[in-house]
């Protein structure tokens, strides 16, 4: 019994030791749905630092473990698992695919990260917080979702967009972001196109990342010193399924610019022009109602996913649009095929992403100046007339001495649309083949090479009716031309990747070579009807390229202090040898206080990440090829220019060489925060962007060249701004989750300096010739109104003509104008909502401008008595004419009545819905969600025009208007 004793208490003693002692862990990590290795998954023994990842293979190591010890892994996309430890030093972990974690991913230039190890400006938007309604291009769901992201598009049936991160940097170089799918850096659209994006379907993307600060996109050198969005595509998936969605829209232009009517046109018109009364109709037409129609518009999305073969997850795609525009004969018709595959091979060591699409755009285009002839044409004639010689419709019109018809004033815009046809095929294909390959003998270093293209063709015609008021003009009979075009872009980017831990210093270094050329050409048959004989042209642009040597390196030390820092080498051919290169980069710190050991156990504060960045960007992106080089196009004997005995139609002037990089340098702060479990999170950020040498097109001297302007680098430009982003999950409930987003923008931009301080021109404007509203000068926003300040009676009432005398020299001339206002908020506000109760959601969407202003054209051009008389004949005026009683345009254009505060809210959509689980039973998984919505809600607004949101910089004129549309629709899932 001793001996039986003492054995036992030695095998305790043995357990007991075992238990405390610490151990190697050893283990796989995969995913359960598919069983596949996951590499990159973090292990980290909880409440301390010490950890590892997992390596290609899904393998992984920790020493010194004890038994009750807690292993925590994450990895993106996956919900976090905790494992304790026993008496089994070897497992394995399987790990859950999590929607809520795709939050935390960000892509970034060349690489991914998350929210939590961010240190730029860098935001993330999935699936689930796009936003929705009648979204035909994938911009707009991103419309008010993220601080410092401006969207506008018009109501045109797939429009492009006007994008703008922080305002852009700069003057007359491109301000558009960089757009980069897949890797793939986006070409320009072709002509006969709606714009880069109309051809891609929303459907087929699953995220953007919105890089913001120069620190996140000094990755991209010379093409990010307005931001980048980084577009991922969905990819294919191991288990299978299948997708339908389908929705229907009914659009409608509800808004009108107030004219007189027929019968109020009659009383007014003899009042004005008594010769003339004898030209009035008998009709009561309102010709806004007959240019703009009901519209229907319908889009189907068919997705499967899974294995082909057994081992390559696959996506496959099929989108088919059609979408009617609300003015006459616009429309938009939208086929797409995508595929994605991605394989891995060599036990997973090779991996492999291929991504193809194809889409084909039919388009017929509106013309948006019948929308201005609309407010013009004579209310009191009627839209058909059967003895007209314009193929039924009434026009005015008269004979000369020897028969012949002359068309007369405006032109009837109904005729005018219905008789025109400007249609365009286009064709489109893009896609990329990315190859990441682990070493064996080195886990730790990958390599990738992404080779892409984007390529667009384009054919269209435009034809006038030949007894279309177009025909009947001198020596011009209406128009029959054919053109095509074609844009395509090559890319190949290779990079090697190196991910280790040292202790408590993990590194993630990158370096890599860019490679990217853009091509384009095109054909225009000229008029074919013009009596002097077509004209034919053809173009073929010398291709641009652009090469890139970048590296970066991403710096975490005890996983709370953080370090990034990146290089670019760029060259462009759009510059001379001796400016043809540019160094860019960036740097950023950050600090997770909230792992401090002050915060750690905070109740409140449940996140706290401070930031610092600074970096430099380029641009390049201006008009012309081959800018450096003097370039000509010959024509015929009527050129402007003879030289050498050969007619010049036209040149893009060179000998520029001095052309150098705009440059952008940006310093941020910034602070990202989470409160109560991370109920309520967010960021703040304040920046400040310093643009260089900008590019412009500013004065020359005359007879110096073939134009009177030309690209120069010709001064400096400040933007100040700051950003506030709120989340809140409000309620969070098991049948009840109630989330709702804010963000606001403040963005002060102002031109220090132009060269030799000149003042430049921009802005112009219908009615006079020759008129400009607008001027880029030192001390101004750019786009600041030029304007006369107007003087009014005793009555209030504005006198015409009357204009102040602003330097007191008793002479009003232009050294009176003023600068007052810019078309940029000051201020922008973004909310979105969303409700899920049990099978119930409901979300709603609403965005904010303050401190916008807008010229409004359409008055200063035609709100004035004189121009009842159009030509020989009658035409129509806006009614705000009786608030000024003027008379002729030439006196009154340039006044500062006409600008105004254009500031609104507006409601986007809001939409609902129910969702059925597993209506049909026998399917272990399926679902019917049904829904219903509006477009275009309302619009609160002191604006007197048609729509107070334009693209065009601030002068308001022939504005497409957007439709209010009522939505249905529904998503089949199984």
């Amino acid at each position: 019994m001793k001996k039986f004793k003492l054995l036992l208490i030695g095998i305790l003693l043995t357990t007991s030791f075992s238990m405390f002692a610490q151990q190697t862990v050893k283990g796989v990590v995969k995913e359960k749905a598919t069983g596949e290795p996951l590499p990159g998954v973090s292990v980290v023994v909880k409440g301390t630092t010490r950890g590892s990842q997992t390596d290609f293979n899904g393998n992984f190591t920790i020493e010194k473990v004890k038994t009750g010890d807690v292993l925590v892994f994450r990895y993106l996309g996956f919900a976090d698992k905790e494992v304790s430890i026993g008496t089994n030093f070897n497992i394995t972990v399987e790990l859950d695919e999590s929607a809520e974690q795709l939050d935390e991913i960000v892509v970034v230039g060349y690489g991914t990260t998350t929210v939590k190890d961010a240190t730029g400006s860098v935001e993330s938007i999935t699936a689930k917080d796009f936003t929705k309604g009648n979204i035909v291009t994938p911009e707009n769901l991103l419309s008010g979702r993220v601080a410092g992201v401006n969207i506008t598009t018009d109501g045109a049936p797939g429009a492009g967009s006007q994008i703008r991160i922080r305002g852009g940097s700069s003057l007359d170089a491109s301000n558009d972001p960089l757009i980069v799918i897949d890797g793939l850096p986006m070409a320009g659209s072709a002509g006969g196109s709606r714009g880069v994006l109309a051809s891609i379907n929303p459907n087929d993307i699953e995220s953007f990342s919105v890089l913001k600060d120069a620190s996140a996109t000094a990755i991209y050198g010379s093409r990010g010193a307005n931001g980048v969005i980084i577009i991922t595509t969905k990819k294919g998936r191991s288990e299978y399924s299948l997708d339908y969605d389908f929705q229907m829209g009914f659009g409608e232009v509800r808004n009108r610019i107030n004219v007189f009517d027929g019968d109020a046109f009659r009383t007014l018109a003899p009042q004005k022009f008594p010769s003339l009364a004898g030209l009035l109709g008998t009709a009561n037409t309102n010709w806004q109602d007959e240019i703009y129609q009901k519209s229907v518009s319908t889009q189907h999305n068919l997705t499967a996913r899974g294995q082909i073969f057994g081992v390559i997850p696959t996506r496959l795609s099929i989108g088919i649009s059609s979408i009617e525009g609300n003015l006459l004969t616009s429309n938009f018709d939208r086929a797409t095929f995508s595929v994605s595959m991605n394989p891995s091979f060599l036990d997973n060591h090779l991996k492999i992403n291929l991504n193809y699409n194809r889409a084909f755009e039919d388009n017929r285009f509106a013309d948006k100046g019948q929308i201005g002839a609309a407010l013009r044409y004579d209310p009191t004639q009627p839209v058909r007339d059967s003895s007209s010689p314009f193929g039924g419709f009434y026009q005015h019109y008269t004979r000369d001495a020897n028969g012949i018809i002359i068309s007369q004033g405006t032109r009837n815009p109904v005729a005018a649309l219905l008789q025109n046809s400007d249609l365009s095929n286009v064709f489109r294909q893009y896609g990329n083949l990315k190859i990441d390959y682990n070493f064996h003998f080195l886990p730790e270093l990958t390599a990738t090479v992404n080779a892409g293209f984007d390529k667009t063709s384009a054919d269209g015609t435009r034809v006038n009716s030949l007894n279309s008021p177009a025909s009947y003009t001198d020596l011009f009979i209406g128009n029959d031309s054919a053109y095509t075009n074609e844009v395509s872009n090559e890319s190949l980017d290779t990079y090697l990747n190196y991910v280790n831990t040292f202790g408590k210093l993990k590194t993630d270094v990158m370096a890599g070579y860019s490679y990217q050329t853009f091509n384009g050409s095109g054909t225009d048959t000229g008029n074919k009807r013009n009596v002097n004989g077509a004209v034919p042209t053809t173009r073929d642009d010398t291709p641009v390229v652009l090469i890139g040597f970048l590296a970066r390196a991403n710096l975490t030390f005890n996983e709370k202090y953080l370090l990034t820092l990146n290089y670019r080498r760029d060259g462009s051919s759009k510059f001379g040898p001796e400016n043809r290169w540019g160094n860019f980069g960036g740097a950023a710190l950050a600090w997770r206080m909230s792992d401090e050991d002050f915060l750690k156990d905070s109740k409140v504060i449940s996140e706290l990440k401070l930031r610092a960045s600074y970096g430099v960007n380029g641009q390049q992106d201006i008009d012309g090829s081959d800018l450096y080089l003097d370039r000509y196009r010959f024509g015929n004997t009527d050129s402007q220019y003879i030289i050498g005995g050969n007619p010049i139609l036209s040149t893009i002037p060179g000998g520029r060489s001095f052309l150098r990089w705009e440059k952008t340098a940006t310093v941020e702060l910034g602070v990202d925060y989470g409160l109560f479990d991370n109920r309520i999170t967010g960021s703040v950020n304040a920046f400040q962007k310093n643009s260089t040498d900008l590019l412009s097109k500013a004065p020359v001297a005359d007879g110096s060249n073939f134009t009177n302007r030309i690209f120069q680098n010709i001064g400096e430009m400040k933007v100040n701004g700051l950003e506030f982003t709120v989340n809140a999950d409000v309620i969070k409930q098991e049948d009840f989750n109630w989330n709702a987003s804010f963000n606001a923008t403040y963005i002060d931009r102002k031109i220090e300096k132009l060269a030799l301080g000149q003042d430049i021109t921009k802005g112009g404007i219908s009615g006079g010739t020759g008129n400009f509203i607008q001027l880029h000068s030192e001390g101004f926003a750019p786009n600041s109104f030029y304007v006369y300040k107007q003087l009014y009676n005793t009555a209030g009432k504005p006198i015409e003509g009357a204009f102040a005398d602003l330097n007191g020299d008793g002479i009003i001339n232009t050294q009176d104008k003023y600068l007052k206002e810019d078309p940029f908020a000051d201020v922008t506000f973004g909310f979105q909502s969303s409700i899920d109760y049990k099978n119930f959601d409901l979300a709603f969407n609403l965005r904010a401008s303050i401190g916008n202003y807008l010229y409004n054209n359409v008055n200063s051009s035609s709100a004035q008595y004189d121009l009842i008389q159009d030509n020989a004949v009658l035409g129509n005026i806006p009614t705000t004419v009786l608030n000024t009683d003027f008379q002729r345009t030439s006196d009154v254009i340039l006044s500062d009545i006409y600008l105004e505060n254009a500031s609104f809210l507006r409601m986007d959509n809001i939409t609902l819905g129910y969702t059925f689980d597993r209506p049909i039973k026998k399917f272990a998984s399926n679902s019917i969600r049904i829904w219903a919505g509006m477009q275009n809600v309302f619009t609160i607004t002191n604006y007197s025009g048609l729509d107070p949101e334009l693209a065009n910089d601030g002068i308001d004129n022939n504005i497409y208007p957007r439709p209010r549309t009522i939505l249905v629709g529904a998503n089949i899932k199984f």
